[in-house]
This record gives structure tokens, C-alpha cells and sequence, in this order.
């Protein structure tokens, strides 16, 4: 079947329902688990530092994943990359629910990484053979609306899990939904031409070895500085020769190629602060909710909710007037307001009614609808039509790396401030949505690519 044509219906949209309700779930296992990690810690014996690693086990192997399956999906097909990472997702998502020990679980969040980086990474391309050429942009804005909401709900939907129910479910959730995709993704899917050409093995390692040890470095800083040291070292060498050895390349793994048009450097910049500072509000938030304000679980969730919501209400608006208003302005106050709303939460005193935090939590969610939407769109429209999938895989790769960036960052302040942690780890979180407010605002007017 033609790219140009897409599927017929009804195929096509099944099709689509399933590449939605795998994104859907990838996404949510990033975020579902955060306000069960106090939880979690208590269930397994594990101190708040270590129970982070939930989340950043997860994100990291997405991060190192991401796109060297990408490039495995254009030799070997996006349909069958799909599938067995679909695959591997579930069953792994079972492996978590069923998991008695914290070691077991860990192993289980790796394997859960990978899957969801296989179906990250082909998704946005097996659109383009879903949908026709003419309707490929409603496709792309399709799929940023379901990463977009299912990033913001993940702890609201959490909260409601676990007010019924305990974590396990959390993870179980998932295999149902998993085993229904692949009933009609390994039938329906559409076939993609094959690119003549090896896997780079190569470039693969050097990418995993430059985020994963950039990640882990970071997040080792304090408990064993010297190690850290060679970590990150390690990291800056992997990464200088995988940039050397991508610019020899016809079609390099990492599109370094998009970086050179700077309005999408700066989009990706923006995007990696902002997820950041988004992931460590989130983990730390249902920490500050229970010991610093003293909520139990079913109000954590309550106060949670106002985020996704907010997100979900502005992120379409936000949309619509980066048609009228520059997308810099936009996302620079958008990220702003975030990191205003997690400061005031931060100076909350322990007695304020749930419906000020509440109010706080609107206002965060606001924000952050504001920027992404706007910033979302700068990134696939600054990039040339051509190149569309790698600036899809780059605007993926850089939200995951935020976001596990974010993770490391929030272990490493329960750790540096054990007392503190949690209120540290909102601070952290403003300091980052700042940064990504002051790189929006630097953003370029010009040099967007048709």
C-alpha cells in the first residue's frame, strides 16, 4: 500500500486505535506510577531515593532505546518492530504486577523501557502509511494529543487506581489492553518498503552509552563522586564520537542535521528543561503532599488532578493561538507560570485548605498546556517535510530524556536533602521550567523550513 493512499477504512482506523492505545499506554507507564512511590517504598522497604528508580528505570531504557529502534524499524519494518515491542511491554507489565521484591521489579521497568521504546519509535512513521500524504498532519496531531494527555493523566489515573485497589494494578492495567493491541496490530497494521542498508551497531552503542551514562552519572554525583566523574566523562566521549561518526553518514542515527535549523535546537532545549522540571514536580509532589502537608493517599490524588485537567483544557487553545501569536512567547509564558505555580506550592504552610493547593495545580497545568502545544509544533513544522520522521524521533528522544534527566535529578535531591526532599525537588523543578521559559523566550523568529 502507498504512503500516499493510506489504509482504507475501516482498516484505517483500527489501525489507528492501535498505534493510540499503545502510545497511550507507553506514555502512561511513565507517569502512573508517581504517586504510588511512597507506596511503593513503604510495601518493599526501600528508602524514597531508591523508589525513584521505578520511574527512571523505565525512562532510561526508553532514552537509550529510542533511536536505535528507529533505525532498526526502517531495515527490518515499523510493523514488526512494533509488535515485538508491544510485546515485550506486556509481558513485562505482567512481570511488574506480579514482582515481590524491589530487584525484581527493576528488571521487569527495563524490559517494560524497551518495549515502549520499539513502539515509540515507529509509530509517528507507520501514520504516514495509515493515513494519505494529505491527511498525514492530522495523523502527527493525533498522536501529540494522546502524548500529551496521557503524560498529564498518568497520576490522576493513578490516584483513582489506588484508591481501589493496590500498586500491583498499576501495571496490570496494562497487560489487557497490550494482548487487545496485538490481537489487531499484528493483522491489520500496514507493511513499509525496507531500507537497504545494516544496522548500525555501532552508532546504536554510542548513543545508549551517551545518554545512559550521562543519566546514571548524574544521579551517583553525591553518593560516589569519583565513579560519577568517570560516568560522566564516559558519557561526553561516547557522545563526541557518536557526533563524529553520524556526520559521515548518509542517514545517521541522530539527526544532527535538524539541529543546525535553530529554531528547532532551541524547541529541543526548551523541551528537554521543561520535561524535566515536569518529572520532578510530579515524583515529588506526592511526597510534599503526605509528609510536608500531611494529605493521605485518596487526597494526594484529589490534589493531583487539577494538572492533567488544566493540561488537557489548554493544551488545544494554546494551539490555536500559536496560529496568531508566536509560539516563543507562548511557550516562554507557559513554562513561567510552571515554575511560579510550583514555587508558591512550595511556601505553602502545612494548614492551607486543599482547595488553595488545588488552585495551584490549575495553574501549573495551564502553564504547561501553554508551552507544549506551541513548542510541539515549532519542532515538526521548523523541520523540512522530508525529514518529518527524524524530527519526530528527536522531539520523542528529547521528552524521554527530560523526563528521565528529571528523575535522576529529584534521586539525587532525596538524597542530597533526605529531610527535605521533596520541597528541594519543587524548587529543582522551578529552577528547571524557568530555564525552559528563558530558552523559549531566545528562541529564533526565523529560519523555520517549509
Amino acid at each position: 500500500m502507498s504512503s500516499l493512499n493510506g489504509l482504507p477504512a475501516p482498516r484505517k482506523y483500527w489501525a489507528l486505535a492501535a498505534t493510540m492505545m499503545a502510545m497511550a499506554m507507553t506514555v502512561l507507564e511513565a507517569t502512573i506510577t508517581n504517586v504510588a512511590l511512597p507506596s511503593i517504598a513503604r510495601d518493599l522497604g526501600i528508602s524514597p531515593a531508591q523508589s525513584v528508580w521505578i520511574v527512571n528505570t523505565y525512562q532510561l531504557a526508553i532514552v537509550v532505546a529510542l533511536l536505535p529502534f528507529s533505525s532498526l524499524g526502517e531495515i527490518v519494518g515499523y510493523r514488526r518492530v512494533f509488535t515485538a515491542g508491544m510485546a515485550v511491554f506486556t509481558a513485562a507489565a505482567a512481570g511488574c504486577a506480579l514482582s515481590g521484591n524491589f530487584n525484581a521489579l527493576i528488571w521487569f521497568r527495563v524490559f517494560q523501557g524497551l518495549g515502549a521504546a520499539a513502539v515509540m519509535s515507529v509509530t509517528p512513521a507507520l501514520l504516514r502509511f495509515i493515513y494519505s500524504q494529505k491527511e498525514f498532519g492530522r495523523a502527527i496531531g493525533y498522536n501529540a494529543l494522546v502524548v500529551a494527555t496521557s503524560s498529564a493523566a498518568g497520576p490522576m489515573l493513578g490516584s483513582a487506581i489506588l484508591a481501589i485497589a493496590p500498586w500491583p494494578w498499576l501495571f496490570a492495567i496494562s497487560v489487557p489492553i497490550g494482548v487487545f493491541v496485538l490481537s489487531i496490530g499484528g493483522r491489520i497494521l500496514p507493511h513499509a518498503p525496507l531500507a537497504e542498508r545494516r544496522f548500525d551497531w555501532l552508532s546504536a552503542a554510542l548513543s545508549g552509552l551517551t545518554f545512559g551514562l550521562l543519566v546514571i552519572g548524574v544521579d551517583r554525583l553525591l553518593s560516589d563522586f569519583g565513579s560519577a566523574l568517570m560516568l560522566l566523562a564516559g558519557s561526553g566521549v561516547c557522545g563526541l564520537l557518536l557526533v563524529r561518526r553520524e556526520l559521515m553518514q548518509a542517514t545517521p542515527l541522530l539527526p544532527l542535521d535538524l539541529l543546525r535549523i535553530r529554531p528547532f535546537a532551541f524547541s529541543v532545549g526548551a523541551s528537554i528543561c521543561a520535561f524535566s522540571g515536569q518529572t520532578i514536580a510530579y515524583i515529588s509532589l506526592p511526597f510534599y503532599f503526605t509528609q510536608v502537608l500531611g494529605r493521605s493517599q485518596l487526597e494526594v490524588g484529589m490534589l493531583m488532578m487539577p494538572w492533567p485537567l488544566a493540561v488537557a483544557i489548554t493544551a488545544p487553545i494554546a494551539g490555536r493561538l500559536s496560529e496568531s501569536i508566536l509560539p516563543a512567547v507562548l511557550c516562554s509564558a507557559g513554562a513561567g507560570l510552571v515554575a511560579v505555580g510550583l514555587l508558591i506550592v512550595a511556601l505553602l504552610p502545612a494548614d492551607i485548605s486543599n482547595g488553595w493547593v488545588m488552585a495551584c495545580m490549575v495553574v501549573c497545568g495551564m502553564g504547561f498546556g501553554t508551552f507544549q502545544t506551541p513548542n510541539n509544533r515549532v519542532m515538526l513544522t521548523a523541520a523540512p517535510r522530508h525529514r518529518s520522521g527524524g524530527a519526530g524521533g528527536l522531539q520523542a528522544t528529547a521528552r524521554q530524556f527530560g523526563m528521565a534527566l528529571g528523575a535522576a535529578l529529584v534521586a539525587l535531591a532525596f538524597t542530597a536533602v533526605p529531610t527535605h526532599g521533596a520541597t528541594t525537588g519543587l524548587v529543582l523543578g522551578a529552577v528547571f521550567l524557568a530555564a525552559s521559559s528563558a530558552v523559549s523566550a531566545a528562541r529564533p523568529k526565523r529560519g523555520t523550513a517549509s
